[in-house]
């Protein structure tokens, strides 16, 4: 196979670049592992940069009409007192709410879309397994039900996640920056009586964070590193037991847990690539920097690169020249704002979540969220943060939309 570009990876990067690529007129082959995009406790968030882009597409109305849920406020429990901490209807942005919406969704929507485009192609059951060339990436191989597959292209992008294959086999170099958390994810079923808002509840010695679903609440419980196997010794009825002190309007309902099948780990990361490039090769998203789920601002970075990728590499991919200064303007543009917002995740990881997953006194509201809580101006502050972020990007060429 020929293509211009072929991206590794369909997730939110890679299938948004493709379809940005495609619809300008070049020809690319997205390479999906898995044979649909269903997968549990992926990224659900939809931010308000990505909901920006999605009008620039102009496809906002039409994405809105799938089921969501629309987060116009966060808040948590500090102890048993109940603070609100963002407030995204003061962000400037067209859509000022977060969109709740199943990761698989987002992506079917997407890939849908780029499917009418000729030169777009979406492989499923096409699993990465190694690069073409020496000096430059000319291509890639990958295993398929009907056996392997090599694909010629002018540009390889790896955006295939925090485990990505492509860098892997391009040689380039991991900076780990460390996590002193993990996050156990899990779904507990949401009553009419429930509490109607997405929130966190922050206690000594837990946190736990609540999503609220409609039908169910998809749950996070943040886990010092590495304490999964000392949790599991004491079995699922302790940690049931626990989950109900921690919320106690969940207690007649922890026995959903009925095993460990049901709780599902993430081996929280993160990291960032030294060089996001190499002649022939581009990495973004979870590939060339994963992410702490703090904030769920994975998916709008990744969601971020690939919008500044095409606009920056469109012409050269069509033109035939997309050399490495090219490739390393979409990090410069990418890198500091990933660099600010992984700051921030460190900082509240070692500031905020790990001396309160070690703390036995009880809590009592910082002053800052006190301030949060009686100001809807300054609750504008960390929205935008986690809506917008530092750098959003936007679509260049907005012909042919839809």
């Amino acid at each position: 196979m020929r293509a211009q570009c072929a991206i590794a990876g369909g997730g939110p990067a890679g299938i948004m670049l493709g379809y940005l690529l495609a619809r300008s007129g070049v020809s690319v082959v997205v390479l999906e592992k898995h044979g649909d995009f269903l997968r549990d406790f992926r990224g659900d968030t939809v931010h308000p940069s990505t909901l920006e882009v999605m009008y620039e597409l102009g496809l906002l109305d039409e994405f809105l009409e799938r089921p969501h849920q629309e987060i116009r406020e966060l808040g948590g429990e500090i102890g048993r007192t109940f603070v609100k901490i963002a407030d995204f209807t003061r962000i400037p942005t067209r859509c000022k709410f977060v969109a709740l919406m199943p990761q698989w969704d987002f992506l079917d929507f997407l890939a849908g879309k780029a499917l009418a485009f000729p030169t777009f192609q979406l492989l499923r059951n096409a699993e990465v397994i190694g690069l073409a060339g020496t000096d430059r990436v000319t291509g890639l191989s990958a295993r398929t039900a009907r056996g392997n597959i090599d694909i010629e292209a002018d540009l390889v992008v790896g955006a295939d996640g925090r485990s990505s294959i492509v860098r892997e086999r391009g040689g380039l170099i991991v900076n780990d920056i460390g996590a002193p958390i993990d996050v156990l994810w899990m779904r507990v079923s949401r009553r009419e009586t429930d509490p109607p808002q997405t929130f966190g509840h922050i206690e000594a010695g837990g946190i736990f964070v609540m999503l609220n679903r409609e039908n169910y609440w998809q749950c996070a419980y943040v886990i010092p590193k590495d304490a999964f196997g000392a949790i599991r010794e004491k079995g699922i009825a302790a940690f049931r037991e626990r989950v109900a002190t921690l919320v106690p309007f969940l207690s007649n309902r922890v026995s959903e847990l009925r095993s460990w099948d049901d709780v599902k780990l993430l081996t929280v990361k993160i990291d960032r690539l030294r060089d996001w490039c190499k002649p022939g090769l581009l990495c973004i998203g979870d590939a060339a920097h994963a992410m702490s789920p703090i904030g769920g601002v994975g998916i709008n970075l990744a969601i971020q690169d690939a919008v500044a990728a095409a606009n920056i590499l469109t012409r050269p991919l069509l033109n035939g020249a997309c050399g490495i200064e090219e490739l390393r303007q979409v990090q410069r543009r990418r890198e500091w704002p990933t660099k600010v917002i992984q700051g921030m995740q460190v900082l509240v990881q070692k500031r905020i979540i790990f001396p309160t997953l070690g703390r036995a006194a009880p809590l009592t509201v910082p002053w800052l969220v006190t301030l949060l809580d009686h100001s809807s101006w300054l609750r504008g502050i960390p929205a935008r943060i986690v809506g917008v972020g530092v750098r959003p990007e936007h679509v260049e060429d907005r012909r042919g939309g839809g």
